[in-house]
């Protein structure tokens, strides 16, 4: 039996021993706020199947943070997170805001981006240079200069 069903299981044996109906006791702690801690979760990889997954797989009243961009039509259970009370948080991994202040960083010298950039390429070679980001080993960050001649 997993964790969380026997939490389930041992928790209702433990509430009908008590000398009221333990949904009176259920409530009464809802109304207090007390629940079971609420953890997060982060999906950042968007491939089909793992929301999933990490619904299937995520402790009850689990708040769900989808970042990853899935590109493709994707499939889940709702029943899975229902049973839950799962809440789905979809997110836009960066605000105007974040950008702004990144950019400002890069300009004033706060941050050094040089550990970040892996190369840097000309118009010509954005197609190969996408082929080898598919490659995260090799790749990070490409910069696109432009004034660069092609290979």
């Amino acid at each position: 039996m997993s964790a969380a069903a026997e939490f389930g299981v041992t928790t209702m044996e433990k509430l009908r021993r008590l000398p009221v109906p333990w949904h009176y006791v259920w409530r009464g702690a809802e109304a207090l706020g007390i629940r079971p801690k609420r953890p997060v979760v982060f999906e950042c990889v968007g491939v089909p199947g793992i929301l999933d997954q990490i619904i299937a797989g995520a402790p009850l009243y689990s708040r769900i943070v989808v970042a990853g961009v899935c590109m493709v039509p994707d499939t889940i259970r709702p029943v899975m997170a229902i049973n839950k009370e799962t809440d789905l948080r979809f997110v836009v991994g960066y605000s105007p805001l974040e950008f702004r202040d990144t950019l400002r960083m890069l300009a004033n010298g706060t941050v050094d981006p040089a550990r970040l950039i892996t190369g840097t390429v000309g118009l010509g070679d954005v197609p190969a240079a996408f082929d080898a980001l598919a490659r995260p080993d090799d790749q990070a960050k490409i910069i696109i200069d432009p004034g660069l001649r092609t290979a």
